[in-house]
């Protein structure tokens, strides 16, 4: 093993670096991973250009990165289901305390969990990284390490689709067609959702969409009034849909989900923007519209694992940009653009492939 471990370190707002950290030693629960693929999340732009989100702030250098899958090059003493050479996806989020929310199998909603990029721990946007082995899945054969990495978004969009409850028939209304909104199509559509709505602003995204299965494809404007983007949801689909999945957080979107969802439906929250957000509860209230929040995802590897080995699920064509890691600012200047969907960033300088 070679002592290479460049990284990509933010030391404060707008302040990205790349140097070398030392390589990690594996505790008896862990094991060491050489990364191949890290995907750019949103969160992580947000993190390089406002230095914080909500109560989460940037207080000392912290590695970028939790969209990834590597190879496993050292166990610790305690581990068997793994050994050097697996390939594996991470899932990001490890409670790092037994309590309730560990127990009733909602670990996403422990105050203790380590979260890869999320002050005050560091992410895997690295050459090497360790991580709680429980939390590492084999990938089979057949997937890529880019498919891997891709798990983490696809498990937003799984977790929300369940919450909301989705199954054979469902008609869906989402709001954005971003990465989140992208992966929330393709697992409503996996999950037998009929018909899916899908708004943005981006023509381009628009057409990712289109692509990858949706029904009808809204565009939006920012001085669009919800009430009327409800209407036309409800002439597209000849009824309002029973599911409205928001993922842009921005309000007049949040109220454009809850005007649109049918009586008795469900609106759940994915998206994340200001935390005084105004919307019709009282217009949810008396039709009993039901709205649910979504942080994160718990208990989604294995089932994304199967779907994406089951060729049920493609989510390929989200990668639009491929950065080596000594690019990590360029590819992170061309995340905040919003050029193209997801931009993914080779770590194994001897292994480029997807």
């Amino acid at each position: 093993m070679d002592k290479d471990n460049l990284s990509a370190v933010l030391h404060a707002k707008g302040d990205l670096r790349l140097e070398q950290r030392p390589i990690p030693e594996p505790g008896p629960n862990e094991v060491l991973l050489k990364m191949h693929s890290v995907g750019i999340c949103g969160s992580d732009v947000h993190y390089w250009q406002h230095g914080r989100i909500g109560d989460f702030v940037l207080q000392k250098p912290m590695v970028l990165g939790h969209e990834a899958a590597g190879r496993v090059v050292q166990v610790g003493s305690s581990v068997t289901h793994l050994k050097p050479g697996d390939r594996v996806a991470i899932e990001p989020g490890v409670p790092r305390e037994m309590d309730e929310f560990f127990k009733s199998g909602h670990y996403n909603l422990s105050p203790t969990v380590l979260f890869c990029a999320t002050p005050p721990d560091d992410g895997n946007l690295s050459r090497y990284y360790k991580h709680n082995a429980n939390f590492c899945y084999k990938l089979p054969d057949t997937l890529t390490f880019e498919e891997g990495a891709l798990i983490e978004p696809l498990s937003v969009g799984i977790h929300a689709c369940r919450r909301a409850g989705v199954t054979l028939g469902s008609s869906v209304l989402i709001c954005g067609a971003g990465p989140i909104g992208l992966v929330s199509l393709l697992v409503a559509k996996a999950m037998g959702a009929s018909q899916v709505v899908i708004s943005d602003l981006s023509a381009e995204r628009l057409a990712k969409a289109k692509e990858l299965g949706a029904d009808f494809l809204l565009p939006v404007k920012r001085e669009d009034v919800p009430q009327e983007m409800a209407r036309r949801v409800e002439g597209m689909l000849g009824g309002q849909p029973q599911i409205s999945i928001e993922c842009t957080g921005v309000e007049s979107s949040i109220q454009t989900a809850i005007y649109a969802t049918r009586s008795g439906g469900v609106v759940v929250l994915v998206g994340l923007g200001e935390e005084m957000t105004r919307a019709p509860l009282l217009n949810a209230a008396i039709r009993e519209v039901d709205i649910r929040g979504v942080f994160r995802y718990c208990n989604t590897w294995p089932t994304a694992i199967a779907m994406l080995a089951s060729k049920h699920i493609n989510v390929k064509p989200l990668v639009t940009h491929r950065f080596m890691l000594e690019q990590a600012v360029e590819a992170f200047d061309t995340a905040r653009q919003g050029l193209g969907i997801k931009v993914m960033l080779k770590c194994d300088k001897n292994d480029q492939k997807p």
